[in-house]
């Protein structure tokens, strides 16, 4: 367990770093949010389509690597909505629960799967971000349109448009296609993306600290405690028996249990804001799990090393 913990410190610290930065003014307010939409807009999509373009997608083990995937995220977010529901939480809260307890950090999942296992892990980790981002997208919305009805609003029509133009689904479509027409590697367009691929994830996590809110964490303790035990212990736990079930190679087993064991995404903030959920306590849940993934990483990584093997 200390060599994992060793391993993801770095990627902490830079977090860590990216708070104190922001915390310091420095540079300003404005270049993070800038830095935000740098990551957003051409950073990962560039990292993404290289390692998507060049990746074998006809691996018979991906069916069930995305298999595996789903069962965590859609059994940590129907357990969270249930509870939210059953203990009769206002619905601005109950839709902050089951963003807690089933979105993840896909720029921690990057960073720590090529900090533990290089290369191969991080071309999979892409790979479970592909599968992912668009299912996790629609089923919040969705659930948000359910628990959270806004009459006149076009809701579903508005998150639709929304997919339709994430560069990061862009980019997964895009790689995805070229890839099965066999075009990879393109000349002079894949070692520029390349380029800027790499540059993606220490920019990203110093960007993940810098969102981080210290402010507000007196938060009510139950609904951060639901989304955490949600995201952090069931998500993990389903993962990890689902890949026994099924059989997945172990690197690839390891990787599903490391996006198990991510803290909610930063982007849950922004849904929250924008769809009229419950914000503050959001940025709270965001900012606790985070400091919880410090601990709660390494245990189950090294549970999934001592069992698949590796």
């Amino acid at each position: 367990m200390i060599t994992i913990a060793l391993s993801i410190a770095p990627i902490f610290l830079l977090i860590v770093t990216g708070y104190a930065l922001r915390r310091g003014g420095i540079p300003s307010e404005e270049f993070w949010t800038l830095n935000d939409r740098l990551v957003y807009f051409v950073l990962m999509p560039a990292l993404f389509f290289v390692r998507i373009s060049e990746a074998d997608l006809s691996d018979p083990d991906l069916i069930s690597y995305a298999g595996t995937l789903y069962a965590g995220f859609f059994a940590a977010t129907a357990a969270g909505t249930a509870a939210a529901i059953l203990l009769r939480f206002p619905a601005p809260q109950a839709t902050s629960i089951l963003q807690g307890a089933g979105r993840f950090n896909t720029f921690i999942a990057l960073a720590v799967a090529e900090a533990l296992y290089g290369a191969p892990a991080l071309q999979l980790a892409v790979l479970g971000a592909a599968v992912l981002v668009p299912v996790v997208n629609l089923t919040v919305v969705g659930l948000f349109s359910i628990l959270l009805p806004r009459p006149g609003s076009p809701v579903l029509s508005g998150a639709a448009k929304s997919l339709a133009t994430n560069p990061l689904i862009l980019s997964i479509l895009a790689a995805a296609g070229v890839n099965l027409v066999g075009w990879a590697p393109i000349p002079v367009l894949q070692e520029t993306l390349s380029v800027l691929g790499q540059a993606a994830l220490p920019i990203m996590l110093l960007c993940v600290g810098a969102s981080l809110k210290l402010r507000g964490l007196q938060a009510d303790w139950l609904p951060m405690a639901l989304a955490a035990g949600g995201k952090l212990l069931l998500f993990p736990a389903v993962i990890l028996g689902m890949a026994l079930a099924l059989g997945l190679p172990p690197l690839t087993a390891q990787v599903a249990l490391i996006y198990g064991a991510l803290p909610t995404g930063v982007a849950a903030y922004t849904l929250a804001r924008q769809l009229g959920g419950d914000a503050p306590l959001m940025a709270a849940m965001i900012t606790v799990q985070t400091l919880l993934a410090f601990a709660v990483m390494p245990l189950w990584l090294t549970l999934g090393a001592r069992i698949f093997g590796l």
